[in-house]
């Protein structure tokens, strides 16, 4: 009698045990995000991209905006890079160090993506969690509005506003941003019109818990496996953005630049030789867009409930 309680008493502490050691499901997320190849190798890409615009000026020997008069001549023959001189990735056709402009770009690109994002991620979670929270006549006339906005050339706006107000880092950011939101608001209005009928929603009304309470304590916080998939999926989409602006010559202002405009110069120089001004923009612009894709497939895979 005495072994049989020993044995269900060991039975008992290892399933409480066990039952402590369990994982949240963050936990599975993060674990099943790790076991996925391309995921990983998208966080990797990601983190080279990430130190390169990081460090990358500590190594530039030559500030973005300097002339090196010595390559002035011949930059087709002197200009390629070289570590002799300093020049990395070579020079542009104005002599300016290209591993500099290279650095700037990266980061100004990374930053409308990541900004632009977090406006638009921010702007169309409360709309369309409001929107679809509380249904009717509300959800009907936000939506109607989305549809018609939706409707309107964005891009053509964005071209618009940067022609009348001139070229400003800080209305590319904004602009892009705030135009972008439109459709994360109806990804969250339906994952919000699904949610919103659940017992714990239902429990929270019962007990006369205020609807603004309600959406930032039960909603926003399990639309956040979806806002976080489809934000890493927007980011690219923003650097594209910003990258075509700048191909058409309405980005940033001299001296600053961006992928997009160093890749628009190095294709305009391609038929002189110097084909180094438009590879070395393009390779951190394809894997910056790369690294984002794969860690949003990454994560899709790993925050889908139906894989838990």
């Amino acid at each position: 009698m005495m072994i049989e309680k020993t044995k269900m008493a060991s039975l008992a502490s290892a399933m409480t045990e066990t039952a402590v050691k369990g994982r949240s499901p963050w936990a599975d997320a993060r674990l099943r995000f790790f076991r996925n190849r391309q995921g990983v190798i998208g966080l990797c890409l990601l983190a080279f991209v990430l130190a390169f615009a990081a460090f990358g000026p500590l190594i530039a020997r030559f500030p973005i905006d300097e002339i090196d008069f010595m390559v002035m001549g011949d930059i087709a023959r002197d200009g390629g890079p070289s570590l002799a001189n300093g020049h990395f990735f070579g020079t542009d056709d104005l002599g300016r160090d290209l591993f500099a402009r290279t650095v700037l770009g990266t980061q100004i690109s990374l930053a409308v993506g990541l900004i632009g994002a977090g406006i638009a991620v921010l702007v169309g979670t409360v709309y369309g969690a409001v929107s679809g929270f509380f249904g009717g006549r509300i959800d009907n006339v936000m939506m109607r509005t989305v549809d018609i906005l939706l409707a309107i050339p964005y891009m053509f706006v964005l071209i618009l506003l940067l022609v009348m107000f001139g070229r400003s880092l800080v209305l590319l950011f904004v602009g892009i941003g705030l135009l972008s939101w439109l459709e994360m608001s109806r990804i969250v209005r339906g994952q919000t019109l699904s949610l919103k009928g659940r017992e714990y929603i239902e429990a929270a009304r019962a007990t006369g818990v205020p609807s603004r309470l309600i959406i930032r304590r039960h909603i926003v916080p399990n639309l956040i496996g979806v806002v976080i998939v489809y934000a890493t999926l927007l980011v690219p989409n923003m650097i594209l953005q910003e990258s075509f602006i700048s191909f058409l010559g309405l980005g940033v202002q001299e001296p600053l630049t961006s992928l997009g405009a160093l890749i628009s110069e190095g294709a305009s120089t391609m038929s002189y030789g110097t084909l180094w001004q438009l590879v070395f923009p393009l390779f951190f612009f394809i894997v910056t867009l790369f690294s984002f894709f794969f860690i949003g497939d990454g994560l899709r895979d790993a925050l889908d409930p139906k894989d838990r």
